[in-house]
């Protein structure tokens, strides 16, 4: 029986190295590396510091976490710097794969390949240091009482009326700069956008701009969802998908998720 036990634990270590060669060898540009792709700059929280390298920050971390489930060792990983724009253009790349929070959309799909998704957007709640000092504890009672805006004809206002069933009407905006200058003058108290894009006005948009908290991506209707970027008909596709259905089974992906847009960003999220 030991004799069978040893043979079978051999044989899965063989399978998985061989699982792991195949994906490492003779498919990517420089064999043996993987070359990933990030925005310049490339930012918090997605990386830390400009610093991909580090493996801080959501991205950062998936990156490592993938390349590693597919057979590379940190130190066979190489990074380049790319625009957004470019690397979604048809063509040769120089890079294997590329993460910048590209939403998946039949449009691209056209141009380029995409992998499975790694990430599902959250809905967060955009709105000013003051608000957020004033309610505290995101508790959906608090929720129903603030003054809520969203960009007419969007999903953002049924889903304020699905998931915080507001005390006062919603007040519909023609676009979203109508909903964040209504925001920044005290007309609403608060409204949803995907979390990349609250973060994102927060930071630059919206002066004193805060995040009061983020809604799971399974409330969200059509939430966006982030796939790794790579050239049309990379070989590399069937790896990364493995990688990234490998992680998700595993919890890690889920674990990153919560460290690196939960935690680090303070930005609670509401069950």
């Amino acid at each position: 029986m030991k004799t069978i036990v040893t043979a079978l634990c051999a044989t899965l270590v063989a399978t998985a190295a061989t699982a792991g060669n195949d994906c490492t060898a003779g498919k990517t540009l420089e064999d043996g590396v993987l070359t990933i792709a990030t925005g310049n700059p490339a930012y918090f929280p997605w990386v830390i510091d400009d610093a991909p390298e580090t493996k801080q920050g959501f991205e950062a971390a998936v990156a490592y976490a993938i390349a590693n489930e597919m057979g590379f060792e940190d130190d066979a990983v190489s990074w380049v710097r790319t625009s957004f724009d470019e690397a979604i253009q048809p063509g040769a790349k120089n890079f294997d794969i590329n993460m910048q929070q590209y939403s998946i959309t039949p449009e691209r799909e056209e141009m380029v390949d995409f992998s499975l998704p790694y990430y599902t957007s959250a809905m967060a709640i955009l709105t000013t240091a003051t608000v957020v000092e004033a309610v505290g504890d995101p508790a959906p009672e608090a929720l129903k009482g603030l003054l809520w805006g969203a960009m007419a004809g969007t999903t953002g206002a049924m889903m304020i009326d699905d998931a915080i069933g507001p005390e006062k009407d919603i007040l519909l905006y023609n676009d979203n700069t109508d909903v964040t200058q209504a925001i920044q003058a005290g007309q609403i108290d608060a409204a949803l956008f995907d979390l990349p894009t609250a973060l994102y006005l927060s930071a630059v948009t919206v002066e004193n701009g805060a995040l009061l908290g983020q809604f799971p991506a399974e409330r969200s209707q059509n939430p966006d969802q982030f796939g790794i970027l790579m050239e049309d008909g990379n070989p590399l596709k069937a790896c990364v998908d493995a990688a990234i259905e490998a992680l998700t089974a595993s919890g890690q992906l889920a674990a990153l998720e919560a460290q690196w847009l939960a935690a680090a960003t303070g930005v609670p999220v509401i069950e």
